[in-house]
């Protein structure tokens, strides 16, 4: 009777363990949008923190 070759089944699950994952990494590449063209609002530049703001009351 013929012994089951471990190595190779082990090297198969690896083999699909990368290739699931290099296919999940592209999905998430390809739908994230490109943020940088995007302005973002809660960022706020150290040379307007500095600027005092007068506040009416």
């Amino acid at each position: 009777m013929a012994q089951p070759n471990y190595g190779f089944a082990k090297r198969q699950r690896e083999l699909a363990k990368k290739q699931k994952k290099d296919e999940k990494k592209a999905k998430k590449l390809t739908d994230t949008p490109d943020t940088l063209n995007e302005p973002n609002s809660s960022l706020i530049p150290e040379e307007l923190k500095s600027i005092p703001v007068e506040r009416k009351e």
